[in-house]
């Protein structure tokens, strides 16, 4: 099990004939003196916690929910997403008694995606509280697998503001869910199949507030067959921009095996 904050790392593991190639970069950014965030991988599960609450009270926001979803032990959809729901609440628990013990609301953000057997094969089960992302890139298109809980997502919805108004809007960082903070912790699942040639991308806000849909599908498009690279270009890319926010990412890269690199 690794976990990634103020750091890089990467691996690989192997699933269902596929192999899953990953790498995981978190950085404070330029701005903030601490990072919130976290990444966690291991085994057929990659998550990634954005705290809230400052100093102390974020950094053990996402620690602790990251630490009860990386308990969970992936098999089939609906046993694996009862077991997420378990872990969610586990961890709205246990960040409820840093509230009680720091006096001020401590809560994460959560998403990413856990590899379950469903239909006979391996699929991606993501989850989501907030609005870090969990993206799909296939067929060399890139598609926003999660949708942010947050108040310019509600009024984009809404057809008051168009996507580009909301990157510039006072109200981007105001979310409407999260882990804790005394928010709603509604989770929303996704499913699709575990396909070769596919890269799945987890960021936190830090990295989308910064770059792009567009951006993010070229630096995939040309890194794409190494996560190392890519993962490490895509904080670059957003330090560059000034990294407003502390920025994490995970890559997760499919193949087949039995395929040369």
């Amino acid at each position: 099990m690794t976990t990634v904050r103020d750091s890089a790392a990467s691996g690989s593991h192997e699933v269902g004939g596929f192999g899953i190639d990953w790498a995981a970069v978190s950085d404070v950014g330029l701005v903030r003196e601490a990072n919130e965030d976290a990444a966690l991988v291991t085994d057929r599960r990659y998550l990634l916690a954005d705290g809230m609450g400052g100093h102390d009270c974020g950094e053990i926001a996402s620690e602790a929910a990251l630490a009860a979803l990386g308990a969970v032990e992936p098999t089939d959809l609906t046993t694996t997403r009862d077991a997420v729901l378990d872990a969610l609440r586990t961890a709205a628990h246990d960040i409820g008694a840093i509230d009680s013990a720091n006096g001020r609301r401590a809560g994460t953000t959560v998403t990413g995606a856990l590899i379950v057997d469903y239909e006979g094969a391996p699929h991606w089960l993501v989850v989501n509280i907030g609005d870090s992302r969990t993206y799909r890139w296939s067929d060399a298109v890139i598609e926003q697998v999660t949708t942010d809980h947050s108040q310019v997502q509600e009024l984009i919805d809404a057809g008051h503001l168009t996507p580009e108004q909301a990157r510039v809007d006072p109200r981007r960082n105001v979310i409407t869910r999260a882990l804790g903070a005394g928010m709603d912790a509604q989770a929303d699942f996704f499913v699709f199949p575990v396909v070769a040639g596919d890269v799945v991308l987890i960021c936190s806000d830090g990295l989308t507030g910064e770059l792009p849909d567009s951006e993010l599908e070229e630096i995939i498009a040309e890194r794409a067959a190494t996560p190392d690279s890519l993962a490490a270009e895509l904080v670059s890319a957003t330090l560059a921009l000034g990294a407003r926010d502390n920025v994490t990412v995970v890559v997760a890269t499919v193949r087949q095996l039995g395929e040369e690199d």
